[in-house]
């Protein structure tokens, strides 16, 4: 799909020269920065070595005293804990720590993650009936609960006292739980919003250590699975969330726990070279396949085991099973786009809604993604059993799906998530009600140029501008995610030097020249545009990002192109 080229809003030259003075950076950093908002020293120190130093106190979040003084009372009693989780990585992480954590505390801790298929999203009958029939008298949700007004009153009648952790959109009636911890409350001060689940369940870690009167950094001992949910959850890698990962992929570089460097291995990526885009696409979906297909519990005993050998076993298990998931997600798709052909005038539609009773509902979320790369519309899947659908939704920017499905809310059964994916369940006789009305909503809300995506691009530069010392400063940038992306700068009048090439599986090379300074490039997944580039052609214009490349021990400088013309 095209995309369009867009440059930030132009910075005052004297703006830039005053930053890049008192922060002792080169202009073009001093500009990259200034378009992120950085335009204070002490704040470009903070971004530039984010650290734990810079975490808010755990107790600035509504109703977190409560949560940890019952916390404290299980653990002096020697009270059974469950901790509920969602099936996602998000939640398989938060689990995985508050487990450790309160197992190292003497904890009689006990995890339980619902069956995907029989139980669906969140707090359900069946898990609160078969937790309280075991006689555990404390739930921990972690990364779900947020909306389960008609379950809290449940677990009151069973006796169960229920503290709900979570970062999903509250409803406007809360549940009426022991405690209800998320920073999106519109009561609750904490000053960072947009915390995973995952790093709401480190608050939970750090009050209970800080309550104790135990140094509250032993948490994070446990910081590797806070940046693995963190980053898998594509939440903003901005405050504390850029802390978590920048510290945790650290943690997952140099002192990684034998469950995480199983899965490294199985996986086939380099040790001491994790990314955050390895945790998306190659730890992330091995975690969520076991999750998105059976019993997500296995991917907890690989995360928590500290037996090198049962370990390897379970990570074997991830592997087959992230096999059998894609090849779910290849036939779905297929399915899904000749749905689309057939259904929709690809040119007018706005949004798509696509349900059927052959579709496993642990893939839809993964198609629909796919699809928006594909289409760049706001997406529904709906897998439809037993006249019920189950449905994953995900969004393009500036659309807000959360708000979409509220607006649809009387046809719905459940809905939850947040601003770029959700979740929901819908009477499978309401699918083209919801639909239309999912449709009109997009229409009235999505402007015809948000229709397309657009390549954010920090500056024009030419080719002589990418000096060492801006290189060696532009990589402090990571970890890169959303709010956090990978600048991007535009050049033109290019040459390409010497023939392209498409090498690996469809990656456009060739190197580029600019008044005699020459860069390798790569287009990755960008083969198709070959027909773009000529050998010797002098008008090239490139979007591109800047990055170091090894190989064969040996660093280079290498253009990762985003888009040509």
């Amino acid at each position: 799909m095209e995309q369009k080229w867009e440059l930030y809003e132009e910075v005052s030259a004297e703006q830039i020269e005053t930053l890049s003075r008192e922060a002792r950076i080169p202009p073009l950093i001093a500009q990259v920065l200034c378009n992120r908002g950085l335009t204070d020293v002490k704040d470009v120190e903070d971004f530039f070595n984010p650290s734990t130093r810079l975490l808010h106190d755990p107790f600035l979040m509504k109703d977190m005293d409560r949560a940890v003084e019952r916390v404290l009372k299980a653990l002096r009693n020697k009270e059974p804990i469950t901790l509920y989780g969602d099936y996602d990585v998000d939640g398989i992480t938060s689990v995985s720590m508050l487990y450790l954590l309160l197992s190292d505390l003497g904890g009689d801790v006990y995890a339980y993650i619902p069956d995907r298929q029989s139980e669906g999203y969140g707090l359900s009958e069946k898990g609160l009936r078969e937790v309280a029939s075991k006689g555990k008298g404390l739930v921990i949700t972690v990364d779900c609960g947020i909306t389960s007004v008609n379950e809290a009153l449940l677990a009151k009648s069973l006796g169960v006292d229920l503290i709900i952790t979570d970062h999903h959109e509250p409803a406007e009636t809360l549940p009426d739980a022991h405690a209800v911890v998320n920073p999106k409350r519109k009561d609750c001060p904490y000053p960072f919003k947009d915390l995973a689940g995952v790093g709401v369940a480190f608050k939970i870690a750090q009050g209970i250590l800080v309550a104790m009167n135990l140094e509250a950094d032993y948490a994070e001992k446990y910081i590797d699975l806070v940046a693995l949910g963190t980053a898998a959850d594509i939440v903003p890698l901005v405050n504390e969330n850029r802390v978590f990962v920048k510290e945790g992929i650290d943690k997952i570089n140099n002192r990684p726990e034998v469950g995480i460097e199983a899965l490294i291995q199985i996986a086939g990526l380099k040790p001491r070279k994790i990314e955050v885009g390895h945790i998306i696409f190659g730890l992330a979906p091995r975690i969520n396949a076991v999750g998105r297909l059976g019993d997500a519990l296995r991917a907890v005993k690989l995360l928590v085991t500290r037996d090198r050998a049962a370990s390897r076993k379970i990570a074997q298990v991830l592997e087959q099973e992230n096999r059998r998931r894609k090849e779910l997600d290849n036939v779905t798709l297929k399915q899904a786009i000749a749905e689309i052909e057939q259904m929709y005038d690809t040119l007018e539609m706005r949004s798509i809604v696509l349900a059927g009773e052959h579709w496993h509902p642990g893939v839809i979320g993964i198609v629909a993604s796919r699809l928006i790369e594909r289409y760049y519309r706001p997406t529904v899947m709906i897998s439809i059993e037993d006249n019920v659908g189950k449905g994953s939704a995900r969004s393009i920017a500036g659309f807000d799906i959360y708000n979409a499905l509220k607006s649809c809310g009387d046809c719905l059964l459940q809905f939850g998530g947040h601003k770029y994916a959700a979740g929901l369940t819908i009477d499978a006789s309401r699918v083209p009600e919801f639909r239309e009305r999912f449709d009109a909503f997009a229409r009235e809300h999505i402007p015809e140029t948000d229709l397309q995506p657009t390549i954010k691009i920090d500056a024009e530069i030419t080719l002589n501008q990418i000096t060492p010392e801006v290189v060696e400063t532009l990589e402090r940038f990571a970890p890169f995610g959303p709010s956090n992306t990978r600048p991007n700068f535009l050049s033109r009048n290019l040459e390409v030097a010497g023939p392209p090439r498409i090498v690996g599986t469809n990656h456009l090379k060739f190197r580029a020249r600019q008044q005699g300074e020459v860069f390798d490039t790569i287009g990755f997944n960008l083969g198709d545009y070959i027909y773009r580039v000529d050998a010797g052609m002098r008008t090239l214009q490139m979007v591109y990002g800047i990055e170091e490349n090894e190989y064969m021990n040996r660093k280079t400088v290498q253009l990762r192109i985003r888009d040509l013309k």
